[in-house]
């Protein structure tokens, strides 16, 4: 186990109208600078082809589709203790502080990418912190491959059907 503090800055503006948060970001992320940076992460893929657009290359695009889209974007965790990139390692979690976010934006809508982030959500109060149920979508982690891409696209594209 490590004790780690989050260093990605929250994704957002003034148009976020839903926040998408994941659990904590893995070591790959941390890495490259930005959420769901590992390569075999479908994230971004998901969310490309349920926009109609090109993959974003780099961590400049995928900022600009998120604040193009009405996406705000970050996690559950501020800090704690994981082994890896395992999200069921967590432990000692501290929350992020969401109302940055929530009093900037007018957000309408909070989507969890995976068990871990939904749970850890209403476990570290953060929905009473955002005054907003989240709905649970499934992980896009190489880790999920149980999960197909087509069943991705589906249960991810209640995010757009929100900012329709």
């Amino acid at each position: 186990m490590e004790h780690v503090t989050h260093t990605i800055p929250p994704t957002f503006d003034e148009n976020s109208r839903v926040l998408v948060l994941g659990s904590f970001p893995s070591p790959k992320s941390r890495e490259f600078g930005y959420n769901y940076g590992h390569p075999q992460n479908r994230f971004w893929r998901v969310l490309a082809q349920l926009a109609n657009e090109e993959m974003p290359a780099d961590n400049g695009e995928k900022r600009a589709f998120c604040l193009r889209h009405g996406i705000a974007l970050w996690d559950v965790v501020a800090e704690c203790d994981i082994q890896g990139a395992s999200d069921t390692s967590i432990k000692n979690a501290r929350p992020n502080a969401l109302s940055l976010i929530t009093k900037a934006a007018p957000i309408e809508a909070v989507f969890c990418t995976g068990a871990k982030a939904f749970e850890l959500y209403q476990r570290l109060g953060c929905e009473q912190e955002c005054g907003l149920p989240a709905t649970r979508l499934p992980s896009t982690s190489p880790a999920n491959a149980a999960c197909s891409f087509d069943r991705l696209l589906e249960a991810y594209s209640a995010i757009f059907a929100h900012l329709a």
